[in-house]
């Protein structure tokens, strides 16, 4: 009988160390578990107030030209769409150092020595491949200065022709606009009026045209 009682005090025994083995383990499973999902949950939300960060500055930027583009727009027949999506290409939300230092939102060239200017490197697409060259730039007062002057080049054209963007200004709608800047060889980039359509959709910019 004493030897019997020994044997089921062991069992038992063994039975205890073993749902205490197993309790640990669970606990260990679900600190661990809630860590993962804490960690997990922060870089979630990191990445989250940082895409709204930069929704709200993109949102600022649009804002701040939307009322002169549509001004513009009575003046000139230029889309604000068209406007807006170009400031917004061409000078990578206004953060661009010669939109941000020099107030040039489309990288508009200088176009006499009178001019006030600033050398500057840019990208041109040549043959096929964008190649780095050293250019002269107008340089504005303000953003609304930068805009009006891109509206007049639009309107009216090139000193060597006057009608060099009249698709542009002749468009009913952002998507003739668009493509009638590559027609006339407003930018050297094949895919510069796929840009522009891609970032009206997104932004719906048409909801400024008139």
């Amino acid at each position: 009988m004493a030897k019997y009682k020994k044997g089921r005090k062991r069992r038992a025994k063994k039975a205890n160390t073993v749902l205490m083995l197993i309790l640990v383990a669970c606990g260990l499973v679900i600190i661990f578990g809630f860590h993962a999902l804490y960690e997990n949950g922060y870089h979630s939300n990191n990445i989250q107030s940082s895409n709204d960060g930069v929704a709200v500055e993109h949102r600022k930027f649009i804002d701040k030209l939307a009322p002169q583009a549509q001004r513009l727009q009575g003046q000139y027949n230029i889309l604000p769409s068209i406007t807006l999506a170009q400031a917004i290409l061409e000078s990578d939300w206004g953060t661009s150092k010669l939109a941000s230092q020099y107030y040039n939102l489309f990288g508009v060239k200088a176009q006499d020595d009178t001019t006030n200017s600033v050398y500057l490197n840019t990208q041109e697409f040549v043959n096929g491949r964008y190649v780095t060259i050293k250019a002269r730039f107008q340089v504005y007062r303000d953003w609304n200065e930068s805009l009006a002057d891109h509206a007049k080049l639009l309107a009216y054209g090139t000193k060597w022709n006057p009608q060099q963007y009249k698709d542009v200004v002749a468009a009913n709608n952002y998507l003739q606009a668009a493509d009638g800047l590559q027609q006339d060889g407003y930018a050297t980039d094949p895919a510069y009026t796929k840009k522009l359509i891609a970032i009206i959709k997104q932004y719906k910019l048409y909801q400024y045209d008139d």
